[in-house]
């Protein structure tokens, strides 16, 4: 019996997010195991309790059908051996010194919601990641936090190391200090060995880089190495290589040697799209409507988005409740409340003014062709939903005569949200560029 076919037997029986992160990486050392006992090994504590408070029956029940057999299981951590380098790091000094890339499991390509927003970036890194070093070098990705740059990153070191390839994978903040430990301990050798003798460089934030000049001059030198050997570089950065400040043009114009590619704010429907396949990788069965309203009342970070799942499957979970509509409005009533304090009126009338192409004068105006009444209903709709503001105020706010006029376009905008697909499409597009604006 081999550890695949353990893994094979417990899999089935376990959500796939949990197998993927934690039981997937038990290694049953057959050699050491007897008939009475299996050993198996992990790669730390963490996940050591994890397996053992909660699947220990399922390796138990697996010997128990395989062979029959019903050994006592123990799971070891794996001690790693230490490479003493002498005459530079001594023993304790040398495990600070992280050597190997760790890159979370459940970071893959397959499991990344693609959509409009972020389509150019993930068939950039998909590309780059089969044809390392040909095709475009630097792959440099930017973006606001939380839309999954990361995950993008990851998911192409993952890919490489299943094809057998040297991968580090750092934040710039890793990077820096590593190079000052080196240079503090004398060991740029044993620096300039781990960075520039990989197949695959991934560095993530790199705009802290910024004001760092002794950083930025290493790091000009590791680039220009790799890249002369045709070893594949990507980047990713909160904003394209020509707005960060405090970095030297040499290294601005070598991010702009490859591709740039950006990830915007999902729309509504990447937004759905991401929610229900973080469900699914969860194991968190959810309402259209519940996923709907996640979605309208949420803004574009998938960090946002994955921490309110936590927080609904602990509530269903741990309270023994059912997830349903009104379950998961009282989880995000605060939080909503806070987001609708933040938004003012004046920010509503000038995203949808821009959006719809009318000036925000107009909307405020008396004016009644179809296009500024259509542009002054939604303003009035999506004050009402995104603020705390009260029909009263924003009829003062529109200057109009009194809160039944608000009322009625209110209602009148429902009834369309209701009978056409496209508005409400509109409309939450809408809402998601007031709440990002």
């Amino acid at each position: 019996m081999t550890n695949k076919d353990i893994l094979y037997f417990i899999k089935k029986d376990i959500p796939s997010i949990e197998y993927e992160r934690y039981v997937k990486q038990l290694n049953y050392k057959k050699n050491s195991s007897s008939d009475s006992l299996a050993i198996f090994e992990v790669p730390n504590q963490f996940i050591l309790k994890w397996i053992e408070n909660r699947y220990l029956s399922n390796i138990k029940n697996a010997f128990n059908y395989l062979n029959s057999s019903k050994p006592k299981i123990q799971i070891k951590v794996k001690v790693k051996k230490t490479i003493i380098e002498k005459n530079l790091i001594n023993v304790s000094e040398q495990l600070k010194y992280k050597e190997n890339t760790i890159l979370n499991p459940s970071y893959s390509f397959d499991n990344f919601v693609v959509g409009t927003s972020n389509q150019m970036a993930y068939n950039a890194i998909t590309a780059v990641s089969k044809k390392q070093g040909i095709l475009y070098n630097p792959l440099f990705i930017y973006g606001g936090t939380g839309l999954g740059k990361t995950h993008l990153l990851q998911a192409s070191g993952n890919f490489a190391i299943e094809n057998n390839k040297n991968v580090i994978y750092v934040t710039i903040e890793q990077f820096m200090n590593d190079f000052t430990f080196s240079i503090k301990n004398k060991s740029m050798e044993h620096f300039r060995s781990k960075y520039r003798k990989c197949d695959l460089l991934l560095i993530d934030d790199i705009q802290f880089l910024s004001g760092k000049e002794q950083t930025q001059e290493e790091f000009f030198h590791t680039f220009n190495e790799l890249h002369n050997l045709k070893k594949q570089i990507i980047l990713t950065s909160d904003r394209q290589p020509s707005q960060i400040g405090g970095l030297v043009d040499r290294l601005k114009s070598r991010f702009e040697w490859g591709l740039i590619s950006d990830i915007q704010n999902p729309g509504l429907e990447t937004k759905i799209a991401i929610i229900e396949k973080k469900s699914e990788l969860n194991g968190i069965s959810l309402q259209k409507e519940v996923i709907d309203y996640i979605a309208s009342n949420l803004d574009s970070s998938i960090r946002e988005i994955e921490g309110v799942l936590i927080k609904i499957n602990a509530s269903a979970n741990l309270l023994n409740l059912t997830v349903n509509l009104e379950l998961v409005k009282s989880l995000l009533k605060e939080q909503i409340k806070e987001k609708k304090d933040s938004i003012k009126l004046h920010d509503i009338i000038y995203v949808v003014a821009t959006e719809l192409n009318i000036k925000p004068s107009d909307i405020k105006s008396k004016k009644r062709n179809s296009n500024i009444s259509n542009a002054r209903r939604i303003v009035i709709y999506l004050s009402r939903e995104l603020t705390l503001n009260s029909m009263p105020d924003i009829a003062k706010f529109l200057s109009m005569k009194d809160h039944s006029s608000i009322s009625h376009n209110i209602k009148k905008t429902n009834e369309l949200i209701k009978k056409d697909e496209n508005f409400k499409i509109i409309i939450e597009n809408l809402k998601n560029k007031i709440i990002n604006n």
